[in-house]
């Protein structure tokens, strides 16, 4: 049954933004999170125009008692039939290779990692309480491989991944269902401002339709695109230095 209604963190990212209007329609509320006030007027803006029902929190995600309190008031309120655990941030070694800022790391963690955790603790007492609701946790393809170029950005994402598939596991006799999300390139902001090589682009809008058909089949990996999806696990099962050799070929150094 189509989810009536929706919640989306970091709905003012490539992915998150292209969400919200994939999901925008008459007769569905989204509740939609951002740091950038102006960029998220404008996507619940866009969605409203769409027939949808939106509500907005402006939230820094690092904040996370504000974070679960928000959350807990949501669910409170009305049922929420999906969760998407979107937001992320993204840091690197530097064109220089000179290494990744700890200060940005810590940022990192506490956005992709702990927020994240933070955010699917807080609605699930009540998916659990009725037995049904989805979650659906943006990772990446880069959560099978680390790449050089985004150390911490590839951890956070592994971290993501694993804990989506343990809950899933956990969950699956609860009524409550788990998707692990895992997109390759797609084009947005932070795509663009990340090192190195990026095949197989796609559009937040193609990523967002082939994400909301895999969560309506309530797939367990949403993975994409193809070859990419198959390319990143390749480089987890073959032997790590030819692993390290391809992705020197590849472009991907230090």
């Amino acid at each position: 049954m189509a989810p009536r209604s929706v919640l989306i963190t970091g709905a003012t990212g490539g992915i998150g933004g292209a969400l919200a209007r994939a999901y925008a329609e008459p007769g569905r509320t989204l509740f939609l999170q951002g740091r950038d006030t102006q960029r998220l007027a404008a996507v619940a803006e866009e969605c409203a125009l769409r027939g949808a029902r939106v509500l907005t929190k402006v939230l820094d995600l690092r904040d996370r008692v504000a974070l679960v309190a928000w959350l807990q008031s949501v669910s409170s309120a009305e049922p929420l039939d999906l969760v998407i655990v979107n937001a992320g941030v993204n840091t690197s070694i530097g064109a220089d290779a000179a290494g990744e800022r700890w200060a940005a790391v810590e940022e990192l963690i506490a956005v992709n990692v702990l927020a994240a955790m933070a955010t699917v603790d807080a609605v699930l007492p009540a998916m659990r309480a009725r037995r049904s609701g989805q979650l659906a946790l943006i990772s990446s393809l880069a959560a099978y491989y680390g790449l050089p170029v985004t150390p911490s950005y590839c951890a956070s994402k592994a971290a993501l991944k694993a804990y989506g598939e343990a809950i899933r596991g956990w969950l699956a006799g609860e009524g409550v269902r788990v998707s692990v999300v895992m997109p390759g390139y797609v084009e947005s902001q932070m795509c663009r401002e990340m090192p190195g090589p990026k095949p197989f682009l796609w559009s937040a809008e193609r990523a967002a339709q082939h994400i909301r058909l895999g969560l309506a089949r309530n797939r367990a990996r949403i993975s994409f695109p193809f070859p990419l999806n198959l390319g990143t696990w390749l480089l987890a099962v073959l032997p790590p230095p030819v692993s390290e050799r391809l992705l020197r070929l590849l472009g991907y150094r230090g």
